[in-house]
């Protein structure tokens, strides 16, 4: 799952339906002016509704949260010698029946699609008005307009849980019709489970893929045969070494023209099935110069046709999906984010059904896996998601494993100090998760980890010395400043055992707290150079690159897992 959870109903009435409406002005319909490579901060339903165009999009997968009623922490890394990693509720997977999902389930009754009304009003007469239902009403009006912006080619693959596959698949049957439903994959997503008790282990996912259309793209994936396959079924091995199996040349019907005898290469004439041959005499003429053809020992053998391994592509993909391990601890591609899922199977999805070129779209998309993929994959894209934790980590990720060659724009984070004012005022949590993301800080803590400690971000760096990792604090303003909150700060660093600490704020700091900084004095770097032990930094300055973090430097990436650099290589198509 990756989102970010019931903030969707939170946000909704005022800040990200306020903010997607002034975005208009900044862009049109991404997918008209060719620049599709895009990452959105705010509520899906309204970005989808005021950004995404009509059939503008080839594929589009989505990994919503599973109304598992589960809070979910992000883990961040933390160098050897320091506390334990610190962590941050990334979403809260719980929705609540109230005015939100009053307001959202009226648009449904509303809206031109009757049977979807109908059957959602079948649905809150048999669940009530309870959590289930606020979730089943959200993600219906997500798919209303999920399926108005894929093309007549296009696919979607749901991802989810028990927790309400039944009912979403229900809803999915009412948007896209019965007839549009595929497959249903079964991914395993972990090892058995020990600690079971009266139930089976629940150790797998669900994957829905509906078409929009008939004529959907599909390109035929394939799995290696095992080795066990390979010797009991390819055992056999001609004059030219190579491996083969045989398969019946009977005709599974009854044909008069494919009634033959037929006198091949060997010298044997044979007489045909009582059904007749599968191939007429010009085929089987073209098998037996290509040496295709299998003649049994016993003259009044049955001849057969010859399947060699190396032309082979291996078994058809099927719907039980147990060769992909899930994102474990240990994990090379691991970021920390606590639902991703791996690289392998999101490309398996999209080299199934989209072709290079195509648009590819994730409306829940956490940090980034799908993106990545479809990036990594020659596609173009568009994600979007209602947490800044989950920008910032996709931005920093594509940085860092395609640098300049991976080009997006991202819409919804502010890009002014008018921006940043309107998202304080809206959410001051998401303003201090984005304030601490331009100096690339952790976030420390978030809005139900208890009283406030007076940081708001943390940050280790190395010096040049290397002896031990330093720590840095941040804390972030977005309302008025006082006083005595550089003196506040400093004994907030003092008790933290941090070398530096950032006070980032809206306003500009008054001359007093300018001296009150002043006076803390310098941490002097192995090279001599002073760092400021208290550094005032405006939301100004550093959106506009006049004012910068000022530390030493010298072992990148102490905060953040880095993702793996990808080359430029070719990527290899998956069997």
């Amino acid at each position: 799952m990756e989102t970010s959870g019931s903030t969707c109903f939170r946000s909704r009435a005022g800040g990200a339906r306020t903010e997607a409406a002034s975005l208009i002005a900044q862009t049109q319909f991404a997918t008209l002016h060719g620049v599709v490579n895009q990452l959105y901060y705010g509520d899906n339903l309204q970005v989808l509704r005021e950004h995404i165009a009509d059939e503008s999009v080839d594929l589009i997968y989505l990994d919503p949260p599973f109304n598992s009623k589960r809070d979910y922490n992000l883990l961040f890394k933390s160098p050897k010698g320091q506390a334990s990693a610190a962590q941050i509720e990334a979403f809260e997977d719980t929705w609540h029946w109230n005015e939100q999902a009053e307001r959202e389930f009226d648009e449904l009754l509303h809206q031109p699609k009757t049977q979807v009304a109908d059957m959602m009003r079948a649905l809150r007469g048999f669940l009530g008005e309870n959590d289930m239902m606020a979730y089943l009403t959200m993600m219906a009006n997500r798919l209303l307009e999920l399926h108005r912006a894929l093309k007549l080619t296009g696919s979607l693959y749901l991802h989810c849980d028990p927790t309400a596959s039944h009912y979403l698949k229900i809803v999915l049957d009412g948007v896209f019709g019965k007839m549009s439903f595929e497959s249903e994959i079964v991914w395993k997503r972990t090892s058995s489970h020990g600690n079971v008790d009266r139930a089976f282990g629940d150790n797998t996912d669900t994957i829905f893929f509906y078409a929009k259309g008939p004529d959907y793209v599909w390109n035929q994936l394939y799995t290696n045969y095992s080795e066990k396959h390979l010797s009991e079924k390819f055992a056999s091995v001609d004059e030219s070494g190579r491996r083969f199996t045989t398969s019946d040349l009977r005709n599974p019907g009854v044909r008069p023209n494919l009634h033959y005898a037929f006198t091949a290469s060997n010298g044997v004439t044979y007489e045909p099935h009582p059904n007749g041959w599968a191939v007429s005499r010009e085929v089987m003429e073209q098998y037996d110069r290509e040496g295709r053809l299998y003649f049994p020992k016993d003259p009044k053998g049955r001849m057969r046709l010859k399947r060699f391994l190396d032309e082979t592509k291996g078994h058809k993909m099927q719907s039980l999906w147990d060769d992909i391990p899930p994102i474990n601890s240990q994990a090379e591609e691991r970021l920390g984010y606590p639902t991703q899922k791996p690289l392998a199977l999101l490309e398996r999805i999209i080299q199934a059904s989209s072709n290079e070129g195509d648009v590819m779209l994730d409306p829940f998309c956490g940090c980034g896996t799908a993106v990545d993929a479809a990036h990594e994959l020659k596609r173009k894209w568009i994600g979007i998601d209602i947490t800044h934790l989950a920008i910032s980590l996709i931005e920093k990720r594509l940085k860092d494993r395609y640098g300049a060659r991976c080009k997006f724009e991202v819409h919804g984070t502010p890009k002014d100090l008018d921006g940043a004012r309107n998202l304080a005022e809206r959410d001051k949590y998401q303003f201090q998760w984005w304030a601490v993301s331009l100096v690339e800080a952790q976030p420390f803590q978030g809005k139900k980890k208890g009283a406030d400690t007076g940081i708001d971000g943390v940050k280790f760096f190395r010096d040049l010395d290397r002896k031990e990792v330093r720590k840095l604090v941040v804390s972030v303003k977005g309302g008025g400043i006082k006083p005595d909150d550089v003196r506040s700060l400093n004994h907030v660093r003092e008790r933290e055992k941090a070398e530096i600490a950032l006070f980032i704020s809206l306003e500009q700091p008054t001359l007093a707290m300018v001296k009150d900084a002043a006076s803390v004095g310098f941490y002097e770097s192995a090279t001599g150079k002073k760092f400021a032990r208290v550094q005032l930094l405006t939301i100004e300055g550093l959106l506009n690159n006049t004012q910068r973090a000022e530390h030493p430097d010298y072992e990148p990436n102490l905060n953040f897992k880095k993702a793996k650099h990808e080359s430029n290589d070719e990527q290899p198509q998956l069997i």
